[in-house]
């Protein structure tokens, strides 16, 4: 068992694919020779060659676009958008082909791609490079999104995303890419039955947490802080945020009885909103013994200056307060 970051899980993950699967290819600005912009892909052009790990031009919509036709004629693209933020300029053939094409023809085409993406803050990188986008693919049928939090999932939550039939938007929080854990390295599932399901991070009786991507490392710290040291916290990892395990919500608050959902990314239109809102009109609204609240980014451009981006991003010290002021 290895001890590997998540950027190099991530990699030995790739590799494992395109050694298994000679349909499989990789396509991405910066990919081969320089090895990406965080070396995701370090070492894949020499170990598997240009014909399959593809440096393309600067052009994002064709980067899609080739995803999507080779995916339909029996290839398996995973591709990279350097930043999550450059996704903006792919949304003709991720939201209006990729996500319709297998509905559209009455389901003799399957459109089976994985598109990573660089996300999140937390890097002095800007407005133009640090936006959590997730919700935007949660809102378009037809798209999985996934968002690992530490490297053992990110290893996993890959894998299951490339044997999915359907196409997956793939967000990798760039703070989790350097943080170390040991790693089973898994083989290729026969199937994408991990998508889809929550996982207990922390098992507790008082409150329940659910977060997702690197905000549960957040939540993590800040559960473990002195103050909180007499209480018992729930932390869910969702994993996957379109689909969302409402079950393992669901379980964890009839135990609990009280919900904090934490989150990078702004409340409106959010997932943190959508998680909320589904338990709100359901009927655990009875079982809980206070309102249910969301500690999430300030709706605002992201700053680059080191203290005003950790004012619009929620820190360990918030969730603290949070968490008190519902105990």
């Amino acid at each position: 068992m290895p001890e590997l970051t998540a950027g190099q899980s991530i990699n030995k993950a790739l590799s494992l694919i395109l050694e298994k699967n000679q349909t499989a290819f990789l396509a991405g600005e910066d990919i081969g020779i320089y090895g990406g912009a965080f070396g995701v892909t370090e070492g894949l052009l020499e170990e598997f060659g240009s014909e399959r790990i593809k440096d393309t031009p600067i052009s994002e919509d064709v980067i899609a676009g080739l995803a999507v036709g080779a995916s339909m004629t029996g290839s398996r693209p995973i591709v990279e958008m350097q930043f999550s933020d450059f996704i903006v300029n792919a949304m003709d053939p991720i939201v209006n082909q990729a996500a319709k094409l297998h509905f559209m023809y009455g389901g003799a085409v399957n459109v089976p791609i994985v598109v990573r993406a660089a996300s999140g803050a937390g890097t002095g990188a800007a407005a133009q490079h640090s936006q959590s986008l997730e919700s935007w693919f949660c809102h378009v049928p037809g798209l999985k999104v996934v968002t690992p939090s530490n490297a053992q999932n990110a290893y996993d939550l890959l894998l299951s995303s490339y044997v999915d039939t359907n196409p997956v938007i793939f967000m990798e929080h760039k703070l989790i890419y350097k943080v170390k854990e040991n790693v089973t390295l898994n083989p290729i599932p026969k199937d994408s039955s991990y998508l889809g399901k929550a996982s207990i991070a922390q098992e507790g009786t008082d409150l329940t947490v659910v977060s997702y991507s690197n905000m549960v490392n957040v939540v993590k710290e800040a559960v473990s802080m002195d103050e909180l040291q007499n209480y018992s916290i729930e932390i869910v990892d969702l994993q996957t945020v379109s689909p969302i395990d409402f079950e393992t919500i669901k379980n964890s608050l009839i135990k609990t009885k009280k919900l904090l959902v934490c989150q990078e990314a702004p409340s409106n239109s959010s997932v943190g909103t959508t998680v909320v809102s589904k338990v709100v009109e359901s009927d655990l609204f009875n079982v809980l013994e206070i309102a249910p609240k969301l500690v999430s980014g300030l709706h605002s451009p992201m700053p680059s200056a080191k203290h005003l981006e950790s004012t619009v991003i929620p820190q360990k010290e918030d969730i603290l307060n949070a968490i008190q002021d519902m105990l």
